[in-house]
């Protein structure tokens, strides 16, 4: 008799929890759903850094404001840090994580909150001494349009990252195309879905001289092992170049775009013999 008890205590509250987790889906999917998209975040383990996020309509509505709406931060399933959405939709997030390395979080609208949306967003957290190796997207894939990485691109840079390197994947917003949030979601989508080991995704403005200065920006805060730049641009490697830091360009460019004392790789499995 006690056993059947038992028994039907745990199917009792097995019932309660589904019928909870249904009304919450009904609730959910009754609210406008919303766009959130985020940015990266670069920190050192135990030192708190911030998250910026923006929420939005994804349909226009008449009247609806996006100021005042709650988000939150997890990592895992654990509530971590909260915000509330300023006027345009803009909010940050403080958190500090304990261990080194990068850690995926997951920023949502809060259950209280009049819209519904959720994103991920990577927080790297890295030791200073530890070397960094820098990106440009534009040199893991030929055709811009289509967007199919080149051979041999996501291989090669697991094998760098593996044990050594961090990745800053350094994207150049494109003018009249969006922003800084847009280019950073459509950059970390694009690299997750073709197995590029995770890293942190940096964006920068379209002019010409604005890698050079975030790259200034980055050793003066105190990441001075950014070593080395694999990238497709002249821009890029003359960036490098001027300090004095190695580049390697990739694939091979013509004798026009070839930055003076960068590196030529052909393709990507040539990559590691500049190292």
């Amino acid at each position: 008799m006690q056993h059947r008890t038992l028994i039907l205590g745990k199917v009792l509250r097995l019932a309660l929890l589904l019928v909870f987790a249904i009304a919450c889906h009904v609730e959910a999917a009754d609210k406008p759903q919303a766009i959130l998209l985020t940015k990266d975040t670069l920190t050192s383990p135990k030192h708190s850094a911030v998250i910026e996020a923006r929420l939005s309509m994804a349909v226009p509505r008449t009247g609806v404001s996006l100021a005042g709406e709650p988000l939150e931060l997890l990592q895992g399933s654990t509530v971590v840090a909260s915000a509330v959405t300023e006027e345009g939709g803009r909010a940050l997030f403080h958190f500090a994580h304990k261990l080194r390395g990068n850690v995926t979080l997951t920023v949502r609208t809060a259950d209280r909150s009049s819209v519904s949306s959720r994103n991920t967003v990577t927080m790297a957290s890295w030791e200073p001494r530890t070397p960094i190796l820098m990106v440009e997207m534009t040199s893991l894939f030929d055709d811009p349009a289509a967007m199919q990485p080149l051979p041999d691109a996501a291989d090669e840079l697991a094998k760098l990252t593996q044990f050594y390197y961090h990745a800053i994947y350094v994207v150049t917003e494109e003018s009249g195309k969006g922003d800084a949030f847009q280019a950073a979601d459509r950059a970390r989508r694009w690299l997750s879905s073709h197995k590029f080991p995770l890293g942190y995704v940096l964006v920068v403005p379209p002019s010409g001289d604005a890698f050079g200065k975030k790259l200034d920006e980055l050793r003066d805060a105190g990441w001075t092992t950014i070593k080395i730049g694999v990238g497709r641009s002249k821009s890029f490697a003359e960036a490098f170049v001027q300090r004095r830091l190695e580049a390697v360009t990739v694939p091979e460019p013509s004798k026009s775009e070839t930055a003076r004392k960068a590196k030529i790789a052909k393709e990507w499995k040539d990559v590691r013999k500049h190292f």
